[in-house]
């Protein structure tokens, strides 16, 4: 399991990882200004702490994830967890869509 530069104090096992949801960019559309209200959950965050991978058959199969990568995952994806006051995402990587390149 590797960390980012965020200190966290909970290690995901499994194949699970830690996500600090990004926040979207402010949206205008014809003048007008999306209140925070009205704005959509997050989808990509980045990757703050991953476990070692899933077992199968006794094998260990290692993340196609790493800590650092951003990521975009389904709208209701994983258990939202608080930590030193900053939100973050604890989700299996079978809920995440992709890698942002």
């Amino acid at each position: 399991m590797a960390e980012a530069k965020t200190k966290i104090n909970i290690h995901p096992l499994g194949d699970r990882v830690i996500v600090k949801p990004l926040e979207p960019k402010e949206v205008k559309k014809g003048g007008i200004i999306i209140p925070e209200t009205a704005k959509e959950k997050p989808q990509e965050g980045e990757i703050v702490a991953a476990g070692k991978g899933r077992t199968e058959d006794g094998k260990l199969i290692p993340m196609e994830v790493k800590v650092g990568d951003k990521v975009l995952y389904g709208k209701y994806s994983g258990t939202e967890i608080k930590i030193n006051d900053e939100e973050y995402l604890i989700m299996k990587e079978e809920d995440i869509l992709g890698i942002v390149a």
